[in-house]
């Protein structure tokens, strides 16, 4: 990788990545204007209802607020790649892959789907395990979520990138956690890494997204220097 401003960069302080599965289903069904996401009302509260039949570990539904200053829209372009935006999403944590994968044979969870399928413009199914991991999330908590969705011709070089640019994020906005999902093979294959991770409010981080010249020398460069597309949008929980 190319490590643009290289006196600014502090790795992530990483713990051990964990056996968990996740399958992630996000929808396309409301507008957009602007960077401000307007999903419908009805949706989200029906399909968290769908939820409550589904064994896992934790299933949360989550809307789209905002879309974050990001980078790599030429690339993606350029992949034949359409944007992320997806204000509607369902994310949903098993004990292992294997259980993530099974689930999608699971009634209730078809139901859900198809649910949202019908209502959706478009969906991005995945499931994923875990890659890197910053901390446990908690969506005990009214927080700012965040995902993330990130893409780049070269899966190890977008992890690496991924480390650094967590580091900042660590230093500069106090992330508490975040939990690197990478789709099984596959799966598709439109993003890398999602990222998933939350703040307990705005404060915590807009700021410094808009005001500090750094996340943009620091942060943009290295993904634009690596050819990496991100796509960071903030949801609040169902």
């Amino acid at each position: 990788m190319k490590l643009i401003n290289d006196h600014m960069a502090v790795k992530a302080r990483l713990l051990p990545t964990t056996g968990d599965g996740f399958l992630m289903l996000a929808g396309e069904v409301g507008a957009w204007r602007g960077h401000f996401a307007s999903p419908p009302r009805q949706l989200p509260a029906h399909l968290k209802a769908l939820a409550a039949s589904i064994e896992a570990r934790e299933t949360n539904v989550f809307r789209a607020v905002l879309r974050t200053p990001g980078e790599g829209d030429e690339l993606l372009a350029a992949r034949g790649i359409r944007p992320a935006r997806y204000d509607v999403v369902v994310l949903i944590r098993t004990e292992s892959v294997e259980a993530a994968l099974a689930l999608r044979e699971n009634v209730a969870y078809k139901e859900l789907a198809d649910t949202m399928g019908a209502a959706a413009r478009r969906t991005h199914e995945i499931v994923a395990s875990n890659a890197g991991q910053l901390g446990e999330v908690d969506h005990g908590q009214d927080h700012c979520f965040l995902f993330n969705y990130f893409y780049a011709d070269d899966r190890e070089t977008l992890l690496q990138v991924w480390e650094y640019t967590a580091g900042w994020f660590q230093a500069r906005t106090a992330l508490p956690n975040s939990a690197l999902m990478q789709p099984l093979a596959g799966e598709p294959a439109d993003y890398g890494l999602i990222n998933h991770a939350s703040w307990p409010n705005w404060r915590t981080f807009l700021p410094s997204l808009i005001f500090r010249p750094t996340f943009r020398s620091f942060v943009l460069a290295n993904f634009k220097a690596n050819g990496v597309a991100a796509q960071p949008i903030i949801y609040r929980r169902v």
